[in-house]
């Protein structure tokens, strides 16, 4: 595998979503995914729960030079209420098979914290399963601590599989 020279992080855009779809689609896996895998005709990667704002995008050029979104992660409030606008949840985080390795998804997630921090949060949560051990490790080694966990909440492959809560503090 060759490395990634440049990782540039940006806002989604609208012209992102059909890279953003087949991204969603090549990555998915019950490591990370509770919903059933997607079949054809596939909804719009974009709708009005989904919108571009609410995405950070990784690019990264392959050998010949080509550009590509190598990943993405979703950044939303975690509930409408004014009593919760200082916490921003990650909510979805994919990484392209031919860049994992690379850095890219500890570039979207400090891309989010720096963007978390320039719209007033102070706090980022997440959901990870428990059985997805590299996102849990990847988390912890960026500051997320386990804050609780939801024990068999999933039957994933004929088997229960624990949902974790984890947060951080977004102080500098």
């Amino acid at each position: 595998m060759s490395e990634i020279h440049t990782c540039p992080v940006r806002p989604a855009a609208l012209f992102d979503e059909a890279a953003l779809g087949e991204l969603d689609r090549a990555t998915w896996s019950t490591l990370h995914a509770v919903a059933p895998r997607p079949q054809p005709p596939y909804a719009p990667f974009f709708d009005d729960r989904h919108r571009p704002e609410d995405f950070l995008v990784a690019e990264a050029r392959d050998e010949a030079g080509e550009s590509y979104l190598a990943g993405y992660i979703r950044l939303v409030p975690p509930t409408p209420l004014a009593c919760n606008t200082h916490v921003r949840q990650i909510q979805g985080l994919a990484v392209a098979d031919r860049a994992r390795g690379r850095g890219v998804a500890r570039a979207l997630l400090r891309a989010a914290f720096v963007a978390a921090r320039g719209d007033g949060a102070n706090r980022m949560t997440l959901r990870v399963l428990g059985h997805n051990a590299p996102a849990r490790a990847l988390y912890e080694s960026e500051g997320f601590v386990v804050e609780g966990v939801l024990p068999g909440e999933f039957f994933l492959d004929g088997r229960y599989v624990d949902d974790v809560m984890m947060g951080r503090s977004l102080a500098p």
